[in-house]
């Protein structure tokens, strides 16, 4: 009687042992006897023996995958002010003020910066706490279809951490292909003891007058550069948009290497923005050279949100501002909201959002930057900056009101 052979059992028994348990076997029974059954068993045994031979190679456990490369570390704490580390490779990384200044915090401007690493991304980082040496971190764009604009970008958090990663990072290969360059600018935060609507917004301009000194090194056109902001970092873009007289006059100082460049940007984005100026029935003073602003947000379920944005782009309107575009989606949640089982995901950035038309605004973006000029090549003049003109030589005739009052 044949023996049962179950080619399960080769492998679990070690592959030297089934090798020679099958030779043994073929042996055995090419000696005993020359039937035909026995060439058949012969022949299902040397199958078998290839078979095993596969299995037990397939079953070779694979060596250790190696750790992730080049993940991201902050600088370390010494004497001098924190040196902040480039987010993404090949960033310049230059800090908004020099040591001594008024402006910093010299009890904690040597702290390192804490980075909050996304769990599921390894060398990703999602956010940065800890900001008292702020900075901006600068990236060209596409060479060879260099525009001369440059998106200084202003992550949100709710002032309680900066999400560089999705409001900061993702941004720089996306605006490099259409020969945008871009900022990622590292602001101080509330949580670390700092003011919203002072030293935030400081920083904010002050990244504007540096980039815009930097403009030749960094093959810029100064007449391009503007500021995007999410949600807290749009609080900033917004006071930016309307503040930058006072900044500059109170920075026009001898001693200031940035005196002579403006702070005013030459276009703000307001993306899923916090409070404005505006709200609440505000009605601070609007430049005529107020800049152009792209504002987006989710409507019904972002409801805070589109408030806001709807605030700022009233006054805008009312206040004669050109070039003011806004889009409030149907569907979308804020980044970070709980949502149902049934809704899209509250991501925020260039995130897809479920693929509704919320996780297209980007390309709307895009459409209104090349509608005013910012993609033309660096030194022409921007339909922006003739409407803006225009605007300027235009007599005042106060705020404009909706119904044709």
């Amino acid at each position: 009687m044949l023996p049962e052979f179950k080619l399960g059992s080769l492998a679990a028994r070690g592959y030297k042992r089934s090798i020679a348990i099958l030779c043994n076997l073929m042996k055995h029974s090419m000696l005993l006897t020359r039937n035909p059954i026995a060439v058949l068993f012969a022949s299902l045994l040397g199958s078998a023996l290839a078979f095993a031979s596969a299995l037990a190679q397939d079953t070779a456990a694979l060596p250790p995958l190696p750790a992730p490369m080049d993940v991201p570390k902050p600088g370390p704490t010494n004497d001098a002010p924190y040196a902040p580390q480039a987010i993404l490779p090949g960033g310049v990384v230059v800090t908004l003020f020099p040591p001594g200044s008024p402006y910093l915090n010299m009890a904690k401007v040597r702290e390192a910066e804490v980075y909050n690493m996304d769990r599921s991304v390894p060398g990703r980082i999602a956010s940065i706490v800890n900001i008292h040496n702020p900075s901006i971190e600068f990236h060209p764009g596409n060479r060879s279809l260099n525009t001369g604009a440059v998106i200084i970008l202003a992550a949100g958090g709710g002032h309680n951490t900066l999400n560089v990663g999705g409001e900061g990072a993702d941004f720089v290969t996306f605006m490099y292909d259409y020969g945008i360059n871009t900022v990622i600018l590292r602001n101080r935060l509330r949580r670390d003891g700092y003011n919203p609507k002072t030293d935030e917004v400081y920083d904010a301009q002050q990244a504007i007058k540096m980039v815009r000194a930097y403009a030749k090194d960094w093959l810029l056109d100064p007449k391009k550069i503007g500021l995007m902001g999410f949600s807290a970092g749009a609080e900033l873009a917004a006071a930016t948009a309307i503040e930058y007289e006072a900044f500059d006059q109170s920075n026009n100082v001898p001693q200031n290497p940035l005196a002579s460049y403006s702070s005013r940007p030459d276009f703000v984005g307001i993306i899923y923005p916090g409070p404005s100026p505006f709200t609440r029935g505000a009605t601070p003073p609007i430049p005529k050279d107020c800049p152009p602003s792209f504002i987006t947000c989710a409507g019904w379920g972002d409801a805070v949100h589109a408030i806001w944005a709807d605030e700022y782009f009233t006054a805008m309107l009312n206040g004669g501002v050109p070039n003011v575009e806004m889009h409030i989606y149907a569907r979308g949640h804020h980044p970070g909201d709980h949502v149902g089982p049934d809704e899209p995901p509250s991501t925020g950035g260039l995130t897809d959002r479920g693929f509704i038309s919320y996780g297209t605004w980007q390309y709307r973006f895009l459409d209104w930057f090349k509608d005013l000029g910012f993609l033309q090549k660096p030194g022409v003049e921007t339909q922006a900056a003739k409407d803006v003109a225009a605007n300027v030589d235009r007599p005042s005739r106060g705020s404009r009101r909706s119904g044709g009052q």
